[in-house]
């Protein structure tokens, strides 16, 4: 069994092949007006008619300029981490994408225990949150709102935006855009006729571009190297690197190397399924059967049923999936059970050396200038 996603496939058509397509030029008919709505709120945000509030810390935003599949996650964890390391208080602010929730503001964790479930608090926050000691992670539709209740209640003293490129209402100190090695753009077209959030001239506004998924791609995208030499922005490398597999409810974990000859059947709702098959096929396993559903799925009770009896008929030895996918399970505790997960996270390359000083550089710059 395999869902395909169609928008994926038109996604990933560029159209050069010159066919006529009813579909794909309607889905651009209709993003000719999409685009114009965006150019005209950034040229609103551009020129100061609409105003970004400032909040009394920093604030660093972590987005992409594509629908999905970038690495947000993995960094926004890696960057918490980081400043907290380095004597921050840091608190992650996210939209809560995909979760079933309609609050203004949802307190996900307070840093020493998780309160909003997954289907609450979204997958993303909820992973973010399950990987984190002592940061908070709250969700809502308006930053500036999240943004001060984190100061308030919880004393931060940075705040990390998790994709946030797009949402303009509230100033961001730095502004880093995840940009996907192989497809930065993807095929070139606003959304709905491709995946682009924004137009390329977006791009302008990032502080800093990281690369993701370097180890599958040959060179660095022309368009990129001159947009970054020509207007000052940093650009740093990165590759998603697994960690381990462990088992759902986290009570077992093995090695990658313990995949090696191991018969697996996966599944994954993620927006890049592909680089999930790669990683499991790169640790020596032989993939039986490979399921995949949308970005943010939420699995249904017959479509986890229909998994395990596959599983069960393929004789396999493992069924795998992604931890963000593990996140949308938490409610299947049984299901969860019988299945493992595969961790990544986000490896700079060739240290995060770089990134960091960039960063805590940055930090101090609007440190004295703001007492100056």
């Amino acid at each position: 069994m395999q869902k395909t996603d169609n928008w994926q496939r038109i996604w990933n058509d560029d159209g050069s092949d010159n066919r006529f397509s009813p579909t794909k030029t309607l889905l651009y008919a209709v993003s000719l007006p999409y685009r114009l709505i965006i150019n005209l709120r950034n040229w609103l945000y551009d020129y100061k008619i609409f105003r970004e509030v400032k909040l009394p810390c920093p604030v660093i935003s972590v987005g992409n300029i594509t629908v999905g599949g970038t690495g947000k996650t993995p960094c926004v964890i890696w960057l918490a981490q980081m400043l907290q390391q380095h004597g921050f208080k840091p608190t992650v602010l996210s939209r809560g994408y995909g979760s079933k929730n309609s609050q203004p503001v949802t307190i996900v964790s307070d840093g020493n225990n998780i309160i909003s479930s997954s289907t609450i608090a979204g997958d993303e926050p909820y992973l973010i949150a399950r990987s984190l000691r002592g940061i908070p992670v709250i969700t809502g539709p308006k930053r500036v709102l999240t943004g001060k209740t984190a100061i308030d209640k919880f004393g931060a003293n940075v705040l990390i935006c998790d994709d946030a490129f797009q949402h303009r209402q509230i100033f961001r100190d730095i502004n880093i855009l995840l940009l996907d090695s192989q497809v930065p753009f993807g095929n070139g077209h606003m959304l709905p006729r491709g995946s682009l959030r924004e137009p390329l001239a977006a791009l302008h506004r990032a502080d800093a571009f990281i690369l993701t998924r370097t180890n599958e791609a040959t060179k660095i995208n022309t368009t990129i190297a001159k947009l970054a030499a020509a207007e000052n922005i940093s650009v740093f490398e990165s590759s998603h690197r697994p960690v381990d597999v462990i088992k759902g409810d986290y009570s077992v974990q093995l090695t990658l190397a313990e995949l090696k000859d191991k018969n697996v059947c996966a599944f994954a709702g993620i927006a890049q399924p592909d680089s999930f098959k790669k990683t499991i096929k790169a640790a020596g396993a032989q993939i039986i059967s490979f399921d995949i559903f949308p970005d943010h799925h939420r699995y249904s009770p017959k479509e986890l049923k229909n998994i395990r009896s596959n599983f069960s008929k393929s004789n396999a030895d493992l069924l795998i999936t992604t931890e963000k996918d593990g996140m949308r399970l938490q409610e299947f505790t049984e299901f969860l059970n019988d299945i493992y997960l595969l961790r990544v996270e986000l490896a700079m390359v060739p240290n995060e050396n770089s990134l960091k000083n960039f960063i805590l550089g940055k930090l101090e710059k609007d440190r004295l200038k703001t007492e100056g």
